[in-house]
């Protein structure tokens, strides 16, 4: 159609008759003139408008997803987010509880033994001073830490301090092989030094080369002047072997000690002695001993060599094997008694 004054003219009075339908179908409600109308055309261009939709519903379709494919990308991010902030907690749950129970036992430890302690973590394994076996722990001298104290946790002894910082301080493990510690014998009271071997048994000299010591006994440190750089009574380890004594002045033991230098976590400085030595009270509860087992075994009667299976039949065998052994040795006697009788028969005819 080309753009003329009379098109524009009917153009103007579509749209003026178009409105005032509008007008009309509003304001008549559900009684509205043009209802039927509306019903006709939605019944001829119905079925255009549903086969238009499902030709476009899959592209409908593949642009929702599209756009809601960052919502569950964001939430399975999110998701994953937790989950990983709940493992770190559980993990976190874990060690809080493993500490505790450390703490727990270090506690009861240093009660038992009356021993003033200052708690530290572990915070750093080995150091700049060339030693093989250490740990660094964050307390220092701000905490009243001082150079040559000893350090335990709940299993027994760990080391002593050898360097001191503001916050941190050094702790050199009683499994190093420069350190030595003087030690007693649970019991009998024998004494001796207590060396490191790295990842062996503490080597132990006993100053009694005849002292009577035997694999499951127990040491405890047997203390310094003025407590430094050890305290009494700290557990050492059990006795796992005890070389022959060769008559020499000292007798040599092999320890397993208590603690375990390889999983340190929570330990405790000493900085304050005991008002008197705790000897052996400090030391574990032994193990009870496991009771052995008896075993009683019950014989059962065999079987005849008939295949019987009765007991019986096999004792009625050997009853008739001794009947029969009785028979002959009857036998055997009367021919004995006949012959004797014989002679003193021959015996007599010789006679005048």
């Amino acid at each position: 159609m080309r753009d003329t004054k009379e098109s524009r003219l009917l153009l103007v009075l579509l749209i003026a008759i178009a409105f005032a339908l509008i007008t009309v179908d509003i304001r008549g409600g559900r009684n509205s003139p043009v209802d039927g109308a509306r019903q006709a055309a939605a019944a001829v261009f119905g079925p255009v408008e549903d086969g238009l939709s499902s030709a476009v519903d899959p592209v409908g379709n593949a642009i929702s997803a599209v756009r809601d494919s960052g919502n569950r990308h964001s939430r399975l991010a999110e998701l994953e987010k937790e989950n990983a902030a709940l493992k770190a907690k559980l993990g976190s749950d874990d060690r809080t509880r493993s500490r505790l129970g450390q703490l727990d036992r270090m506690l009861k430890l240093a009660g038992e033994g009356q021993y003033g302690i200052k708690g530290a973590q572990v915070i750093a394994i080995g150091s700049a001073q060339g030693f093989s076996w250490t740990i660094t722990i964050d307390v220092g001298a701000n905490d009243g830490i001082k150079r040559d104290m000893t350090v335990l946790n709940g299993d027994g002894l760990v080391g002593r301090v050898t360097t001191v910082g503001p916050d941190t301080s050094t702790v050199l493990l009683a499994n190093d092989p420069d350190f030595t510690v003087g030690t007693r014998l649970e019991g009998s009271d024998e004494l001796g030094f207590a060396s490191g071997q790295g990842d062996r048994p503490l080597r132990v000299e006993l100053l009694n080369g005849k002292a009577e010591v035997k694999k499951g006994d127990r040491l405890v440190t047997f203390g310094s002047e003025s407590d430094k750089p050890f305290v009494p009574g700290v557990p050492v380890g059990v006795v796992s072997r005890v070389d022959p004594s060769g008559g020499g002045l000292t007798r040599t033991l092999y320890v397993t000690p208590y603690v375990g230098f390889t999983k340190l976590d929570v330990v405790g400085v000493v900085v304050q002695g005991p008002k008197k030595d705790p000897r052996d009270e400090v030391l574990p509860a032994k193990p009870k001993p496991v009771p052995t087992p008896t075993v009683t075994v019950t014989v059962t009667p065999s079987a005849d060599a008939n295949g019987n299976g009765n007991g019986n039949g096999g004792n009625s065998g050997s009853e008739d094997r001794s009947r029969n052994d009785s028979s002959q040795n009857s036998s055997q006697n009367d021919s004995s008694q006949n012959d004797s009788s014989q002679n003193d028969s021959s015996q007599n005819d010789q006679q005048p």
